[in-house]
């Protein structure tokens, strides 16, 4: 491949471009876009099947900028390419209601495939990217049509490569040998804080390659032949590939090879030095036609691409039809559920009845997949009539994670985000906290990714405080846009399915138990979607009081519920398997579950009580767990700490006692 002048001005346009941007707003990582701009203008104009007409075209090419602090670079790219980001977006970079943000945000910006920024999480849903890809690709296609053949490409800075996801993902990577997987690395040795050598001294080649990685190092960053070999040559590996781009950090800058130009506006005299490096006597923002013509002539390129893939798919969709429609979108179809086999009928945790339903799903829909962080046996997640996905067979719908919550969090988000399919994660409740960064990316970029986790509450016992969740319900539930649902038994579980099935902009987060539960007579599966509900009504039309309880704890509000009206009392049990959902009613909704005249309200549930005070009110009581439990029998910690029919009785009663003063 020859490159010529035309191709050296077009990389200069991407760098002054990205550099008016920052200078304009005062704000930005100029390092990146002006080291960067050669490695990214060949992958985007040489190799990217993409079309500006259709950005969300099922087989472009993803690409991933986890050094997502170098946006102005990728907002370069997408103008210049002709996605619809007119200059006028160009200048408002890092502005309030631009759709040209500080940090890559897909609500906001046509032609992105994922909204990066927090580092690592970038690489961790390439991954999943190129896993949805193989695993389309084999349930999909047929002889002479592909329709899912596409690579999966990210660009990664040192700061990605330090965050500890990254070793977690490229694991994941080279034991599924992902080859459509290529990373491009801009290794510069330089991080915000000055020289990488001031934290790491690691050789990244034996790193990648013990993980199963290809590697490749190039020692100059603007050889834009080698950078060309060195993709082409990843195309054809049997792994996934990293390409080592050894760079200069503001390249050109009287500041180069510093820190100095990672961060912050380069400023006037800076930008000018630049422009006389580069020999670019152009204003701020002005681009030449002939600089746009030598980026249409690429996109012409690929539009002959896109156009033999839509004849292709036209003709599959004919004869194989009924095969993709299965997989046309993430919803998934709930309406068959059932729990009215016998294994539903005895006490059961609310993970055993969660599998149960979970191998209907997988029958009715072949787009569900998804895996565990190395605890199928306990979460009970596998999907019992399907492998391992691995390279000897990407149709099974089993994926074995390993013990990398965080890396699995950001596949999930990975294979979510590349659409077509609907994946799961699973681990124990309590280890949330290692991928709850995955859960908040994940809700700002309006993913369905689905979180499976057990062992929810002090009933876990023997394993002690270590693994018993105390803060993680209030933590997720204060994240914003995450649908959280905790059941109280099988019927419940069966509808938080219901209500998660058809949603395609929010995460859902399912905890479940690991103790048995009875089948509540009284759940209704139709209510989860509102989040709560009277699951058990007073005898007289105004009750004395309200209990609030959710997932294991019901079952033991509505005992307590015959205890107090054995002393008088009338009280309510309210199921609130979601606080959000709940949040979500109407407010004469909300005040037929939680009446206001109701003074005395007391939550129920084997957590902290934080959070719980918007619906108990004033005059309200938490049996709540606000410490760290303690190893020994589940049912022995979990009456130590409360969470006993007498214990609820007399905490009612305190607060009723307290009105009557």
């Amino acid at each position: 491949m020859t490159f010529t002048n035309k191709d050296i001005d077009a990389i200069n346009a991407i760098r002054f471009l990205s550099v008016d941007m920052i200078e304009k707003a005062n704000s930005g990582h100029p390092g990146l876009p002006i080291d960067a701009a050669p490695m990214a203008y060949v992958l985007w104009e040489k190799f990217l099947r993409i079309n500006p007409q259709d950005p969300k075209w099922i087989n472009r090419d993803r690409f991933v900028l986890s050094a997502g602090h170098g946006s102005a670079m990728l907002y370069s790219l997408l103008h210049l390419n002709k996605f619809n980001l007119p200059m006028e977006e160009i200048k408002q970079f890092r502005q309030f209601g631009s759709q040209t943000p500080g940090h890559p945000e897909i609500t906001e910006t046509q032609g992105l495939d994922a909204t990066t920024g927090p580092l690592g999480q970038g690489l961790g849903m390439a991954v999943g990217m190129a896993m949805a890809e193989r695993h389309l690709a084999t349930k999909v296609n047929r002889p002479g049509f592909n329709v899912f053949d596409h690579y999966t490409y990210a660009l990664v800075g040192d700061g990605d490569l330090m965050e500890g996801i990254s070793q977690e993902s490229i694991n994941i990577a080279g034991r599924k040998k992902l080859n459509k997987l290529i990373v491009l690395y801009d290794s510069n040795d330089i991080s915000l804080d000055g020289p990488l050598s001031l934290s790491t001294n690691e050789d990244v080649q034996k790193r990648f390659e013990a993980a199963g990685w290809n590697h490749k190092k190039l020692l100059d960053g603007n050889d834009v032949d080698a950078i060309y070999a060195a993709i082409k040559d990843a195309q054809n590996s049997d792994k996934p590939t990293i390409i080592e781009v050894k760079t200069t950090i503001g390249y050109g800058t009287p500041q180069a090879g510093t820190n100095k130009v990672h961060g912050a506006a380069l400023g006037e005299a800076n930008v000018a030095a630049m422009r006389k490096f580069y020999n670019w006597n152009y204003a701020p923002f002005e681009i030449p036609t002939e600089i746009y013509q030598q980026f249409d002539h690429y996109i012409n390129e690929k539009q002959e691409q896109y156009n033999d893939w839509t004849k292709m798919f036209k003709n599959y969709k004919q004869e194989y039809g009924d095969v993709y429609q299965q997989f046309a979108d993430n919803t998934l179809d709930t309406d068959k559920l059932s729990i009215a086999g016998d294994e539903f009928q005895a006490p059961l945790a609310t993970r055993a009845s969660n599998s149960a339903i979970m191998q209907q799903l997988a029958q009715l829909n072949p787009n569900l997949w998804g895996g565990s962080a190395d605890l199928y046996s306990s979460n009970k997640t596998n999907i019992s009539d399907s492998g391992a996905f691995d390279d000897l067979d990407y149709d099974n719908r089993n994926i074995y994670f390993g013990v990398r919550e965080f890396g699995m969090g950001a596949a999930v988000n990975g294979i979510n985000l590349h659409g077509n399919t609907r994946a799961f994660g699973s681990t124990f409740f309590v280890f949330s906290d290692y991928l709850k960064a995955g859960i908040r990316l994940a809700a700002i970029q309006k993913v369905p990714s689905i979180f499976v986790f057990t062992h929810d509450s002090l009933a876990v016992g023997e394993d002690g405080p270590t693994h018993e969740p105390i803060e993680q319900l209030a933590g997720l539930r204060s994240i914003p846009n995450v649908n959280v649902i905790r059941p109280a038994d099988a019927t419940e579980v069966m509808g938080a399915w219901q209500a998660l099935g058809d949603v395609t902009d929010q995460p859902a987060v399912l905890v479940l138990t690991r103790q048995k539960l009875p089948l509540l007579k009284q759940a209704d599966s139709s209510k989860v979607k509102h989040g709560a509900y009277v699951i058990s009504p007073a005898k007289n039309q105004t009750s004395d009081g309200i209990l609030i309880a959710t997932g294991s704890e019901v079952s033991l509000a509505l005992e307590a519920q015959k205890a107090l009206l054995e002393k008088s009392y009338d009280v309510s049990v309210v199921s609130m398997p979601s606080m959000n959902l709940f949040n979500a009613q109407s407010d004469d909704y909300k005040e037929l579950v939680l009446p206001k005249e109701v003074k005395v309200k007391i939550s129920v549930e084997m957590g902290s009580s934080f959070g719980w005070g918007e619906y108990t009110g004033t005059y309200g009581g938490h049996v709540a767990v606000d410490d760290f439990g303690a190893s020994g029998n589940g049912v022995t910690v979990a009456e130590h700490f409360g969470f006993t029919v007498k214990k609820i009785v007399s905490t009612f009663e305190e607060k009723w006692q307290e009105i009557d003063k």
